[in-house]
């Protein structure tokens, strides 16, 4: 008897299964903190949570996910305002459910340009140049929060090593990503690899875009100032705000714990999160409370708009995808039906 052709695995089926998967482990989640007594606190503090302050984080998390959109056009200016709208929504969306955040967000977004018909060293560039520009942003919220908490001018802990680390670390951070295209191309004999000067190029690029100011900047600022603002909604929704420079390096801090590839950042962010602000001073209960409403918000509302982009944009593909050929474009597909300066 002859086995069955093996069918491919469309794309939206394996984002619907991604989805179901995140939701069977938000519900485990929730069974667990009402079965284990220790945990049975944070959810009290969860049934508590004023829910006016819920709606505000709600629609702070909104404007970061629409900040994304903005600073996305300024990178890929070439694509239409529709399409562009649709893949930045989508790479949101990407970030929340696969694991390593951003990472997997470059990644399905290179995908999906590819099928748009953009080459791969542009991909690169752009895609370099965006992640570098916002990384520069969270970079000097750090600095910033941490020296405002060393120098007495923001309430927060002002003992060396838990202001002192935040100031080092960006700082160092941002000497060695700068140094990375003069190292680079230091010895023209020794040509690095095509991957490492499209990177260079994305440095530079980032570099000019802060140089060159453009109302679209606004959005790399609001993706993070709305976040951040967000997590803060959450903990006023526990009846305890905590300092505003806390806040910010308890977040930035916290958020490197989503490096460890887990699908939605279950578990390792609330960790990360939770336990960074407590060593900034959080209230430990509050703190646990607002992380896990805080990581609700903030994965649903762009893995629900990534979704919806993600379905239009598909469409918007397969509509332009030429019928003599159909598995090789002739030209840009999605640049066919609108102007690239389209708000």
């Amino acid at each position: 008897m002859k086995a069955k052709p093996a069918t491919a695995v469309r794309p939206s089926s394996q984002i619907t299964r991604r989805v179901a998967g995140v939701a069977l482990l938000s519900a485990a989640m929730a069974s667990l903190l009402l079965a284990v007594p220790g945990l049975r606190g944070v959810a009290r503090q969860i049934a508590h949570l004023h829910a006016g302050w819920v709606v505000v984080a709600l629609a702070l998390e909104l404007g970061s996910c629409i900040g994304f959109v903005v600073i996305f056009r300024l990178f890929f200016d070439e694509l239409p305002a529709g399409a562009a709208r649709e893949l930045a929504w989508t790479e949101q969306a990407s970030g929340a459910l696969l694991p390593g955040g951003g990472v997997g967000a470059l990644a399905i977004g290179g995908l999906l340009l590819r099928r748009a018909g953009v080459s791969t060293r542009r991909i690169v560039e752009r895609s370099s140049a965006l992640f570098f520009l916002t990384s520069a942003i969270n970079v000097a919220a750090l600095v910033g929060a941490g020296t405002l908490v060393a120098v007495g001018a923001a309430r927060g802990p002002d003992d060396l090593l838990r202001a002192g680390i935040p100031i080092i670390g960006g700082a160092g951070a941002t000497a060695v990503v700068l140094a990375v295209p003069s190292v680079a191309r230091r010895r023209p004999q020794h040509r690095p690899p095509g991957w490492l000067l499209d990177l260079c190029v994305g440095i530079d690029q980032a570099r000019a875009a802060l140089t060159r100011p453009s109302w679209r900047l606004l959005g790399a600022v609001g993706y993070l100032a709305f976040d951040i603002a967000a997590l803060g909604a959450t903990f006023a929704a526990t009846g305890r705000p905590i300092p505003i420079a806390t806040l910010v390096l308890g977040y930035l801090i916290g958020y490197l714990a989503n490096l460890i590839p887990v699908p939605g950042g279950f578990g390792v962010l609330e960790g990360g999160l939770a336990g960074t602000l407590i060593a900034y001073g959080a209230p430990a209960g509050q703190a646990a409370a607002a992380v896990i409403v805080y990581h609700a918000v903030a994965f649903w509302m762009p893995s629900l708009g990534g979704l919806i982009g993600y379905a239009l944009l598909r469409r918007r593909l397969e509509d332009d995808r030429p019928a003599r050929n159909p598995h090789r474009y002739t030209k840009p597909p999605v640049l066919a039906h609108e102007p690239a300066n389209a708000c």
